[in-house]
């Protein structure tokens, strides 16, 4: 093995593990990469795979967990984070939150790394506080078709706090907002993803309900740092990291079609269930304890957005 420090990122060839690989791979991490591949895709870490601080094994999490030699920090990353696919995937989804997380801590307790868990925003649910901060509980439908999804992450982190309190675990909790940026599938099922791809191919932008509903979109490069600075940090209770600065849908589809010169009109579909109507988060926490604030504005992450989508699309 390696004297650098090791750090295994779980879901490391979707959208947010990949970036995360780069980031830790730049800082001097030796890193391994744990992926089944059911939603993340070789192509997002393929940069990556000459690399000789960088590991790739396509593993399902959710089974038993051994890596020889020392590791500092694991980085569980691994799920279907988009309705779409959570939908589509509702117990793989349930397993890699529940038996994955359990996995990864226990390789975590074995190696006495580091453990930090990517939860989400969607434990708030479809929040009655707003904007939504840590200590807030949540508004959830245990057992609406987004319930697979914000359980199966609630649990992830109670799991995780279990072995911090009862194993003295170091542990971390970031829950993610919104993000966007390159390597999200054209057919993620997200808002940016979608209007993006349906509005470069000057097809109808489909928005859902009225389109008042509300998002707050992080640029990726921004949510990095403020994992990375999380990860650094000696915090162990949960926290926010996302861009505060909120648009409605329906704002927001036509910014991108205004950006991306195209002749797409806006269409209305029912609203799915149990889509939350606002989402903003509070990040008085991040900024006070992590010295963290995003920086990239959002046009400009959906100018580097839309590039990358051309050429995904051989669009020119």
């Amino acid at each position: 093995m390696t004297s650098k420090i090791v750090s295994v990122v779980t879901g490391g060839a979707g959208f947010l593990g990949s970036h995360l690989c780069d980031r830790l791979i730049e800082e001097g991490h030796f890193v391994i990469c744990l992926d089944n591949l059911i939603t993340g895709n070789i192509d997002n870490i393929a940069h990556l795979l000459g690399n000789e601080n960088f590991k790739f094994y396509k593993y399902d999490v959710t089974e038993y967990i051994f890596i020889s030699g020392p590791v500092h920090n694991i980085l569980h990353f691994a799920s279907p984070a988009s309705p779409l696919d959570y939908i589509k995937y509702p117990i793989q989804t349930l397993k890699v939150g529940s038996l994955g997380t359990h996995k990864t801590l226990g390789l975590a307790k074995a190696k006495n790394a580091r453990f930090l868990l990517a939860s989400t925003s969607e434990v708030y649910g479809d929040p009655l506080v707003h904007p939504q901060d840590e200590a807030y509980w949540g508004n959830v439908n245990p057992i609406g078709v987004r319930g697979v999804y914000d359980e199966a992450k609630r649990f992830a982190e109670a799991l995780t706090m279990a072995y911090h309190r009862y194993h003295g675990l170091d542990t971390r909790i970031v829950r993610i907002f919104n993000t966007f940026g390159p390597r999200m599938r054209l057919n993620d099922g997200r808002a940016i993803p979608a209007f993006m791809t349906q509005a470069l191919k000057n097809e109808d932008v489909t928005v859902f309900g009225d389109g008042k509903q509300t998002r707050s979109v992080c640029y990726v490069d921004d949510l990095i740092d403020g994992i990375i600075k999380l990860l650094h940090s000696n915090i162990n209770e949960p926290v926010n990291i996302g861009n505060p600065e909120e648009i409605t849908i329906e704002e927001l589809a036509k910014e991108i079609i205004q950006l991306t010169n195209s002749k797409s009109k806006i269409v209305y579909k029912e609203l799915p269930e149990d889509d939350p109507k606002i989402r903003q988060p509070d990040i008085t926490k991040a900024k006070l304890l992590l010295n963290w604030n995003p920086k990239v504005s959002r046009y400009d992450g959906l100018v580097k957005t839309m590039e990358y989508f051309k050429k995904k699309l051989n669009i020119n």
